[in-house]
């Protein structure tokens, strides 16, 4: 029976992650500062599970880790928009919290079992952005803002103290996550809520650009893929394959939203291209900004090899999205 450390479990991410496991009949203690990104809904049905237990507790502050076969580090500050206004709660979580659990872990002593494996989230944007090809888990980091360059920052913590320490770690970077249950400040939610309030949609830099696409119950299927090969000591991007410009994400989102999304879809079984439809009047393209990535790419053959394909299709599950944003407020 695998014993699983998951910081951040009530996040989008980490509580897909959470069920995954949990599925697998892995023993779960979730740790979640609980910030307003927090789904409290997910903790206070997965508290009845009887192989979960949570503790509502910042990673910067955390003074105990229980004994386990891996750490799964899933908490972070993650918008980018927030980071260029003001960078400090990034360095905090971000760094400082990754630091303190590495400490934890390396101060752990080994007469009892060994010490967990380190299984940190890191990004796609620890790269920066590529406008053509793709990036692969060799290549030189070149984050472009405060939130990238403090995911950046944790990746070579990460590494620092696996050479130094010996701490046996796993790095995923995956590309943009969507799914149910994900704070209205990211591109999907933001979209329908202001659909829902009859504002515009602001859409930075036109709308140009490119971002991969993943869905998160695809990404707690690579935790899983990954921990079942036992493999360590490596980095591995998951990306799923699927991209497409800011604009297309958006305009598929309305055309859900405005529930024309049957006969848009009916077009395509035909083979037929769907009739082009003017957004313009939805839309703010207005705003331009500062150190904006043109695209992001990730090669993930490394993690194909080990058996993992994503199984979620962008365009058949935004529809199922929508819906659910549309009938679920949030805050």
């Amino acid at each position: 029976m695998k014993l699983v450390v998951i910081t951040g479990c009530a996040g989008m991410i980490g509580s897909h992650v959470t069920i995954a496991c949990l599925d697998q009949g892995y023993k779960v203690f979730g740790i979640d500062k609980m910030t307003y990104a927090s789904n409290p809904n997910f903790i206070s049905e997965a508290v009845n599970h009887p192989n979960f237990t949570f503790v509502q507790e910042d990673i910067v502050d955390v003074s105990y880790l229980p004994d386990c076969d891996y750490v799964i580090n899933i908490a972070a500050e993650s918008h980018v928009g927030n980071s260029i206004v003001d960078s400090e709660s990034f360095i905090q979580s971000n760094i400082v919290g990754v630091k303190n659990l590495l400490d934890l872990i390396r101060n752990k002593q080994g007469n009892v079992a060994d010490r967990p494996i380190f299984f940190h989230f890191s990004t796609d944007e620890v790269y920066g952005d590529i406008e053509s090809g793709e990036h692969y888990e060799t290549d030189t980091l070149k984050p472009s803002n405060p939130y990238s360059a403090s995911k950046a920052a944790a990746d070579m913590l990460v590494l620092a103290w696996a050479r130094t320490y010996g701490i046996n770690y796993l790095i995923l970077r995956p590309t943009n996550n969507y799914g149910y249950s994900q704070y209205p400040e990211k591109l999907i939610p933001i979209t329908i809520k202001n659909l829902m309030r009859n504002k515009k949609i602001k859409l930075h830099n036109k709308g140009e650009p490119v971002r991969s696409w993943l869905n998160c119950r695809d990404t707690a299927a690579a935790v899983i893929t990954l921990i079942k090969a036992g493999v360590q000591n490596e980095i591995f991007n998951v990306s799923g394959g699927f991209e497409q410009k800011n604009i297309d994400t958006v305009s598929k989102i309305i055309e859900c939203y405005l529930e024309d999304a049957d006969l848009y879809g009916n077009m395509e079984e035909k083979g037929e291209p769907p009739e082009e439809k003017d957004w313009s009047e939805y839309l703010d393209l207005s705003y331009v900004r500062e150190g904006q990535d043109v695209r992001y790419s990730l090669n993930d053959d490394k993690l194909r090899s080990l058996g993992w394909e994503p199984k979620v299709e962008f365009d058949k599950e935004i529809k199922s999205i929508v819906r659910h944003y549309k009938n679920n407020f949030r805050w």
